[in-house]
């Protein structure tokens, strides 16, 4: 009985063994399975073919009237803000595809003017609030009077300036200006030069775009804010940064002081925020994006992701970051604007790895010459295609020339 017990015992030691050694092999390689070459979502002379996909899935949605309430009602429903910054993001993305390629711009025109059309009669029919989360009713006093969100005017202006890049437009011309001169204002109304989202909460993310905004409007409407701009790098440097990482912090007062204690620089901020300062200060961009791909950039095994905050300092889950992974800190909102950064700044090993990880955790499906991503939703689908298409906008902006159509 106890040699049949001690073969019993090998036996098992031996198959444990083989699993060891089968997973320390087979494990290091699994990535390979979903790796894929980046010229199919990359191309700098034109549209990628997962580019093309992807959008044929977004312009769908705002070709069909019922299948475009049908979404963004779903995201009103779980955060308006999505419902809000898909249109953002789509806007970017169709002025990119436009001036890569010349024989798609009036098609993408009249798509941009749809969605900006669209949202300006939101936004007059139900206000701001429309777009902004509950709680931007009942947590507390604006400190800027009136009452004006920044996340909203900026990516108004953003949308606004896009289109007029690629063509003018005379009224867009007028109400772009306008958002510009309100944006200006405001901002100037704190001591650390930027603006609420919500009640006296200010956001990286969204003064950030601001300022991309202003900086459309310089090169459009041959205005100089660039001393307005220098002044909040400075301030930034000096206010509004984490000493640990030498990050920008994500959300703060109009004063300058965080919101709560623990919370610092988040990835779900940063990525972002990296990739608009590229057209205001390159050289503080690129500082921000690698302290940023120290602090947050990580790969297990060949999948990239990033983390929502930096080891060496504490966040709270929030609808911004969703579920954090333990451990590894990773979030899927993060992870995702990494993707804008890691295209913006030419970081083809991080974009690879990240890619890998889309095409394992994604659920990406291809059907009728369009792509989808079954884990994802309008919103998510939208910052991926900018990622894809980004840079004719930036170029453009830096000050290579704007044709007069």
């Amino acid at each position: 009985m106890n040699l049949l017990k001690n073969l019993s015992i090998k036996k098992l030691l031996v198959h444990v063994l083989v699993l060891i050694i089968a997973s320390s092999i087979w494990l290091p390689s699994i990535h390979f399975f979903f790796k894929e070459d980046i010229g199919n979502y990359l191309d700098d002379k034109g549209i990628s073919p997962k580019a093309k996909m992807l959008a044929g899935r977004q312009l769908q949605i705002w070709r069909d009237p019922e299948l475009r309430k049908i979404e963004l009602q779903k995201m009103q429903n779980r955060n308006p803000e999505w419902d809000f910054m898909s249109r953002t993001f789509f806007v970017l993305s169709l002025a990119n595809m436009a001036i890569r390629e010349p024989g798609f711009k009036d098609e993408a025109c009249e798509i941009m003017d749809c969605i900006i059309d669209t949202t300006l009669e939101a936004e007059r029919l139900n206000g701001m609030y429309h777009f902004l989360m509950g709680y931007a009713n009942h947590s507390g006093p604006w400190k800027i009077d009136p009452p004006r969100s920044i996340f909203i005017d900026g990516e108004i202006a953003l949308m606004l300036g896009a289109r007029r890049l690629v063509m003018e437009k005379p009224e867009y011309a007028i109400l772009h200006r306008e958002r510009i001169s309100l944006i200006l204002e405001r901002m100037s109304k704190s001591p650390v030069m930027s603006s609420e989202s919500y009640p006296d909460e200010c956001w990286i993310f969204c003064n950030t775009i601001a300022l991309a905004s202003i900086k459309m409007s310089d090169v459009l409407d041959k205005t100089d804010n660039s001393g307005f701009l220098k002044k909040w790098i400075d301030t930034a440097k000096r206010s509004l940064t984490e000493r640990k990482t030498g990050l920008l912090i994500s959300t703060f007062t109009v004063d300058g002081s965080p919101i709560e204690c623990g919370f610092g620089p988040e990835g779900t901020s940063i990525w972002l925020t990296c990739h608009m300062l590229q057209i205001i200060d390159q050289d503080y961009a690129e500082d921000q994006y690698l302290r940023a791909r120290k602090e947050l950039s990580g790969n297990l095994l060949g999948f990239g992701y990033s983390r929502e905050w930096p080891v060496s300092c504490k966040g709270y889950m929030d609808i911004d970051s969703g579920p954090v992974v333990p451990i590894l800190g990773t979030s899927v909102s993060a992870s995702g604007l990494a993707f804008i950064a890691a295209s913006s700044f030419h970081d083809k090993e991080y974009f690879s790895s990240l890619i890998t990880s889309l095409n394992c955790g994604g659920f990406p499906l291809e059907k009728d010459g369009m792509l989808y991503y079954q884990a994802g939703n309008p919103v998510g689908d939208s910052v991926l295609l900018y990622a894809f298409v980004e840079g004719p906008l930036w170029e453009r902006i830096g000050g290579k020339g704007i044709p007069h159509d």
